[in-house]
């Protein structure tokens, strides 16, 4: 069965928790980091993901992509493009999929395109890997968090990413849900079993700030309001600082590091770390070396000086919290505790803003980089037959208004608002339409105001097949149930005729009392003839939607898969010349120290020879081999070395029996004189002592 494990997918790095020992772990990658750079490179021979991708982004930064969370399901032509754009170093083109975006890379050698949801998936793949090498577990179930703001299209895109990375997304959840579903589980005995206690969830991460409101008491949440602003994090300080610095040193050094991408990345690291420092401290250095046309650069700044620089992004602070209690009808008085996640929460004007607003003290009880993955993991683990998790309820927010279309026949109305903004989901409506025949019914965004701007308002379409009214009538009632599923998809969940019908239905007597009681009882039941609608026939229902088409999604599950055997083969390749080279150098030195004395003088000529032709063509024509020549020189050099070795071996071998018989001979000898000694001991103890002797 598959270890259920969460993953919260940061615009930056990207966290992951697995539900195992009877706990909620945070699982580290292959260099023991908790944290894992969300990115993903391209090379001439393999990619580059996660920590390597990050390694090689200096020297790699035309073929690296990153930000990938921001570009999934995001349509080229939508307004947030000419922002998205901006933070991006690899050109960014319109794809034939599905409209959306794609990134242009050089990869193995010729310019390729991969969707974002590719990206997504190669990089959930390596997350995989990850967690596997840590667990040695089977995976297939995850859990995978979102921003709030994602529509239906953005979220079926994140579904459809775990799918080529071979992963079945059991739920795609909200980021705040579920950093709150991690408060409730992991809090339960701080909570109030009766009354709800009302908390204000705020994250502020590398590209966006979510607020959530959540009434929580003992084993139940249920989000009452949430609000976002989707260009609000650190990544944007990180640039008005990168923005300031590259006008400092145009006029300072007379360079402008905005025409040279490499140069720009470098300026926006240092100001990311420059950021972190001044959390801190009131002051701090930056200092970059030889950034472009071999100029060093340095520079410094106060605290003061950069909350100066963010006054802008800090000004509208305030607009989702107020957003959000607004939606929720809670007043901040109402509020009972502020939970704050997320990196950007410490920088502390960013702190002290906040404070000002509730007028109460933070609280950072939660992880502020860890919480929403351990709430995926809980999630998960829910889903899994296998893994007994303590009982949690909750239900999350409805963001978009959404209603049902169809076209007009026996009806008065030809659309119906079922899911409105502000509901709870999961949530399941059953509507009753008269139809003359088939039918199509489409899923749409009702409310174009509360929709980022831009975004299309059709959701889905389905096709109702297989309504048929009965003889001689023109329509027959046909019932839908539509569901807003656990992971936020609207789908129609099924669909079926009824029909009129008269049945008989048992009449209750009205009870009596005294002697008329066993009368009733023993009368014949009385029955009436009611009306009632009555299941006639299933229908069949075909769905087209935001998710990938079945053809294309296997298309990127097999080259994905190819991809995944060109890497490793690079990375078995590598293994191998490493072990090649190891080899040599190790079989060498031994040859004139420990098998100096096992090798002919002869053997040692020859051997010396191939290991020098050996090294010759390894930093040669061999530095770029394939694995079966490095196998095949390695083999042949083994095949005189294990000769020498073997007798080396043998000889240790042979030192080490005599030891062992020289250790067995000299305890055998301590035994037998302690034994000696033992029966002297006891032979003087037997004899008669002078006071035993009897005198007459």
């Amino acid at each position: 069965m598959s270890t259920p494990f969460g993953v919260d997918l940061g615009t930056d790095n990207t966290v992951i928790a697995c539900a195992r020992n009877r706990g909620i772990d945070i699982i580290v990658n292959e260099v023991s980091n908790r944290a894992t750079p969300s990115l993903v490179g391209f090379g001439p021979k393999n990619r580059y993901l996660g920590e390597a991708g990050k390694n090689q982004q200096t020297s790699n930064i035309k073929n690296t992509v990153e930000n990938i969370k921001r570009i999934i399901g995001l349509p080229y032509d939508h307004p947030d493009f000419a922002i998205e754009q901006q933070y991006f170093n690899v050109p960014l083109v319109k794809n034939q999929v599905d409209g959306g975006v794609s990134a242009k890379v050089r990869y193995l050698g010729k310019q390729q395109e991969f969707t974002a949801t590719q990206l997504a998936g190669m990089y959930l793949g390596k997350i995989k890997d990850i967690t596997f090498k840590e667990t040695k577990a089977n995976l297939s179930d995850i859990c995978l968090s979102v921003p709030g703001w994602y529509t239906e299209k953005q979220r079926r895109a994140a579904a459809d990413a775990c799918k080529i990375a071979g992963l079945n997304p059991v739920r795609i959840v909200n980021e705040v849900t579920a950093a709150a579903v991690g408060y409730g589980v992991f809090k339960q005995n701080e909570l109030p079993e009766d009354e709800y206690k009302k908390i204000a969830f705020i994250d502020i991460g590398h590209s966006s700030y979510q607020v959530a409101i959540a009434a929580v008491k003992k084993g139940e949440l249920k989000i009452l309001g949430s609000a976002f602003d989707k260009h609000f994090g650190g990544r944007d300080f990180d640039r008005a600082l990168a923005e300031h610095f590259a006008q400092e040193f145009k006029g300072k050094y007379k360079i402008d590091i905005k025409e040279n991408p490499k140069a720009y990345y470098r300026v926006l690291v240092a100001a990311q770390k420059l950021k972190k420092v001044l959390s801190a401290n009131t002051q701090a250095p930056l200092n970059i070396e030889s950034v472009m046309n071999d100029v060093d650069v340095s520079s410094s700044m106060t605290r003061e000086e950069m909350e100066e620089m963010v006054q802008p992004l800090l000004a509208r602070i305030h607009v989702p919290i107020e957003s959000a209690l607004r939606d929720a009808g809670v007043t901040v008085d109402e509020i009972d505790s502020i939970e704050v996640i997320g990196g950007c929460t410490r920088v502390p004007s960013i702190k002290t803003r906040l404070g000002e607003i509730f007028g109460k003290t933070l609280s950072f009880t939660l992880n502020q980089d860890e919480a929403i993955a351990k709430g995926n993991a809980y999630i998960c683990a829910c889903h899994s037959p296998t893994v007994r998790v303590r009982p949690f309820k909750f239900e999350d927010y409805n963001q978009y208004t959404v209603s049902y279309f169809w076209d007009k026949q026996e009806e008065d109305d030809d659309h119906l608002e079922v899911f409105p903004k502000g509901g709870s989901f999961p949530s399941t409506k059953i509507i009753t339409l008269y139809r003359q025949g088939d039918f199509e019914i489409d899923a749409k965004y009702t409310k174009p105001e509360e929709l980022p701007t831009g975004t299309d308002v059709n959701i889905a379409q389905w096709k109702i097949s297989g309504v048929v009214p009965n003889e001689g009538e023109s329509g027959i009632a046909t019932k839908l149930k539509l569901r807003n599923d656990p992971s936020g998809f609207y789908t129609i969940e099924a669909a079926y005729t009824v029909e009129e019908k008269i049945v008989k239905e048992l009449i209750e007597p009205e009870p009596k009392e005294g002697d008329d009681k066993d009368e009733d009882e023993e009368a014949e039941p009385q029955y009436r003839e009611v009306k009632k609608l009555v299941k006639k026939n299933d229908c069949s229902i075909s769905f087209v939607g935001a998710s990938l088409p079945a053809e294309e999604l296997e298309k990127f599950i097999e080259a994905e898969n190819a991809m995944v055997m060109e890497d490793k083969l690079v990375a078995d390749t590598e293994d191998r010349k490493n072990a090649l080279e190891e080899y040599i150098y190790e079989l060498r030195g031994k040859l004139d120290d420990q098998y100096s004395e096992f090798a002919s003088d002869d053997e040692k000529a020859r051997l010396t020879e191939k290991l020098t032709k050996a090294e010759d063509w390894l930093y040669d024509d061999g530095y770029d081999s394939t694995k079966a020549k490095y196998i095949a020189k390695y083999e042949e050099l083994a095949s005189i070395g294990n000769i020498i070795r073997g007798r080396y071996l043998a000889k240790e071998q042979e030192k080490k029996e005599q030891y062992r018989q020289k250790q067995e001979a000299s305890q055998a000898a301590a035994m037998a004189e302690k034994m000696a000694a033992a029966r002297e001991a006891a032979k003087n103890d037997s004899a008669p002592k002078d006071e035993d002797i009897e005198m007459d």
